[in-house]
């Protein structure tokens, strides 16, 4: 059983910063990605940033030039550092570990999640 658990949310002021951790254990598939997820109240889950296993990343377009995502593969972790924090980006965010299976059909992802921390910008 894979856990995820993130840490390093928290309150700060527009135009702070907040470094999210997110550590995988148990029995530990190899993850083909991992990225950081965020929903704000009374909006769809959404990706902020995600990490391939060669370190490819992709951002959402808001936090572009803001956040920057990093990848430990030997640890199972992956790590958001987010500067320029802005009262929008308060949401509980998730981290994601993703497994994708080569299987007689296609591809098939396995999606494991953490229990998300709460990350508040305060104006």
């Amino acid at each position: 059983q894979v856990q995820l658990v993130e840490s390093g949310g928290g309150l700060v002021r527009a135009g702070g910063s907040l470094r999210l951790s997110c550590v995988a254990s148990g029995s530990m598939p190899s993850f083909n990605a991992m990225g950081w997820y965020r929903q704000a109240p009374g909006k769809q889950r959404e990706l902020v940033a995600a990490i391939t296993s060669d370190g490819s990343t992709n951002y959402e377009d808001s936090v572009k030039g803001r956040f920057t995502i990093s990848r430990d593969t030997a640890r199972n972790s992956a790590y958001l550092q987010m500067n320029s924090l802005k009262p929008e980006d308060t949401a509980v965010y998730y981290c994601n570990a993703r497994r994708t299976v080569s299987m007689p059909t296609g591809l098939r992802n396995y999606d494991y999640w953490g229990q998300g921390t709460q990350v508040t910008v305060s104006s």
